[in-house]
């Protein structure tokens, strides 16, 4: 039920609050791979996921479970040192879960970053990219289900479920670092498995740059609780139809890893430039 949700919502923030003086303004949720970006990190609390009641715990074994709270550019962060996936087994309300709480601890804005194959020839292996749209085909939505109006509204809108704003600050930022970022349009499919090249050419044709199995539902949920979000995807392998090739889970983690350093300081720097996107700066999708 809805008011069953929201308790546990509360009774997990409630939880992490009172083991840190931290009250973070950004979430930052970490993807396969990228797990040291906690180190960045100005550290006050690292809380296990497993003692956070009713927080799901990740069976991959790349995805630590621990929520790191500090400073982060001189900003109160909360860090999602890995996430759960709807592949694992867990309904989509378990999955975005973290994401609530995220909310319920005072994070307006949510910063995500995830491994991706990389459909666009473009988009080689190594390429960093900015989401600017996503299709939903994970046959479920985070959503479904009783509606608690005290969280969002029983129907957001999703015209712009990736911070216009937030996109400029991040392209602005990289430019300064001297990053190379392209913009891609994220599909998200349920997994684990990987797709045949039937369905990558399928996917490409549909619209899709790049693919993976998280990022959707959070963003779904995000929006819904009035977050403003930020998606940055590392392409890890290439997924082109004509020319598919074995994919290596060591191969992934070697290539994320390879590209965290740059994953870090760009998100560093978006998180120091975040003032810069005020209230009165906001489109009216942004503004709710």
């Amino acid at each position: 039920m809805a008011g069953e949700l929201r308790s546990r919502i509360e009774a997990a923030a409630a939880f992490v609050r009172a083991r840190t003086p931290v009250r973070p303004e950004a979430g930052i949720i970490l993807g396969t791979g990228l797990g040291d970006f906690a180190g960045a990190l100005t550290l006050e609390t690292v809380v296990p996921y497993r003692d956070i009641p009713h927080f799901p715990l990740s069976t991959v074994e790349s995805h630590a479970g621990e929520l790191h709270l500090g400073q982060l550019a001189g900003r109160p962060v909360a860090i999602m040192k890995g996430r759960v996936h709807y592949y694992e087994g867990y309904t989509m309300e378990q999955v975005t879960f973290p994401v609530r709480v995220l909310k319920a601890l005072g994070c307006g804005t949510l910063v995500v970053t995830n491994a991706v194959g990389g459909m666009n020839p473009d988009m080689p292996a190594g390429t960093l990219v900015v989401t600017t749209d996503h299709i939903n085909l994970m046959g479920d939505n985070p959503l479904i289900g009783e509606n608690d109006d005290t969280l969002g509204p029983r129907f957001p809108d999703m015209s712009e479920p990736y911070a216009r704003r937030l996109i400029e600050l991040a392209e602005s930022a990289a430019l300064s670092l001297k990053i190379p970022l392209q913009r891609a349009v994220f599909v998200g499919v349920a997994g684990p498995n990987l797709e045949t090249a039937a369905e990558y050419r399928f996917l490409r044709w549909i619209g899709a740059d790049v693919v993976g199995m998280s990022l959707v539902p959070e963003t779904i949920v995000a929006v819904h609780g009035g977050q403003r979000v930020l998606a940055f995807n590392v392409v890890t392998d290439s997924c082109l139809p004509d020319n598919l090739q074995p994919v290596s889970i060591p191969e992934v983690l070697k290539v994320a890893g390879r590209v965290a350093p740059t994953i870090i300081r760009l998100v560093t720097e978006v998180v120091r430039r975040l003032e810069e996107v005020t209230e009165d700066r906001l489109s009216p999708a942004e503004n709710r």
